[in-house]
């Protein structure tokens, strides 16, 4: 009883004195407050740092060290394929979509082997349709990037051919113990991407401008059935539909790099509810928001939040 008084009150002044310390910042020391006060409880360390009352993530976080983790392989492998295809945009982004289809076909592989076990879980028809709508939306993103002549050089298959065999399964393993811990691999992944594809149209808007469409970007955006299209587009728009169709016209080979870079956005917001709803549609009141990293204490995860009866950053138990 003393003990826990005391572990008590250590964690009040540790509290009352968090204007010294620096704030907790998402990857960086998020444990640096609980490890301050050694065999506090998990209640008591929420009663203190995760007063019920104030706001509060929606979403589960994910274990800083498999965040950091999974945020170390992703820079890694995205950081060697930059260096490597350094001038040779659409070689490299023949190696990037190669390998983005491969978490989906982990997934549904995955789902499938539970399914003729038996193991059928609600909503897991809904889940494997989705997961199979982005590999096949992704295979498009591959076919447009080979009729630019990404994939002209064997050295490049082979390559990419090799690092999606063996990253194939690690994601069927990785997801096989721990979906979400999958899902966030892939939400990083997809939000390299965005970013990739943001930034190859901002630095060659003008000359992708003045090239032409090419015919199975044409074919998969605007003749084919959109069914597929919209079955992966999860997260509702402003005005509450989920059609495709509003996508801006093919013109030049400018629109069709838009279009997949939106198409990266909306894959990064279906893993995002995955990850921290286990849902595709997530939290109906709000867009979608980066998966954090919480600090594991018992049952519970403590991630950081915005508490609005103090000004300072605190942490708040996520699950």
């Amino acid at each position: 009883m003393r003990s826990s008084t005391s572990r008590a009150a250590a964690l009040l002044v540790v509290a009352s004195c968090g204007a010294l310390a620096p704030p907790v910042r998402p990857g960086a020391p998020a444990g640096a407050l609980w490890a301050r006060v050694p065999g506090a409880s998990a209640a008591e360390y929420a009663a203190v740092y995760g007063p019920r009352d104030c706001a509060s993530p929606a979403g589960d976080g994910m274990d800083e060290r498999i965040f950091a983790l999974n945020e170390g392989l992703v820079g890694a492998t995205k950081g060697a394929i930059d260096a490597l295809y350094e001038g040779r945009d659409f070689a490299r982004f023949y190696v990037l979509e190669t390998l983005a289809r491969v978490p989906y076909f982990a997934y549904l592989s995955v789902m499938h082997l539970r399914e003729t076990f038996g193991d059928r879980r609600p909503g897991d028809s809904e889940r494997m349709r989705t997961h199979y709508a982005e590999a096949d939306n992704e295979l498009h993103h591959l076919l447009i990037m080979e009729s630019l002549g990404g994939n002209s050089s064997a050295v490049d298959r082979t390559l990419a051919q090799s690092m999606a065999f063996f990253y194939f399964w690690y994601v069927t393993v990785v997801y096989s113990f721990s979906e979400p811990a999958a899902y966030h691999l892939s939400e990083l992944i997809e939000d390299h991407a965005f970013n990739t594809y943001d930034d190859f149209i901002k630095d060659h808007g003008p000359k992708l401008k003045g090239m032409p469409v090419p015919d199975i970007a044409r074919k998969y955006y605007e003749r084919d059935d959109p069914y597929l299209r919209d079955q992966f587009l999860t997260v509702k728009e402003t005005d509450g539909g989920f059609t495709s169709r509003s996508r801006p016209p093919l013109e030049s080979l400018y629109d069709v790099f838009v279009n997949i870079r939106d198409d990266e956005k909306e894959h990064w917001k279906t893993l995002c509810n995955l990850v921290q709803f286990d849902d595709l549609g997530g939290d109906a009141a709000g867009a979608p928001e980066p998966t954090r990293p919480c600090v594991v204490v018992g049952d519970e995860c403590f991630i950081e939040g915005e508490d609005e009866c103090a000004a300072e950053p605190v942490l708040v138990a996520s699950r």
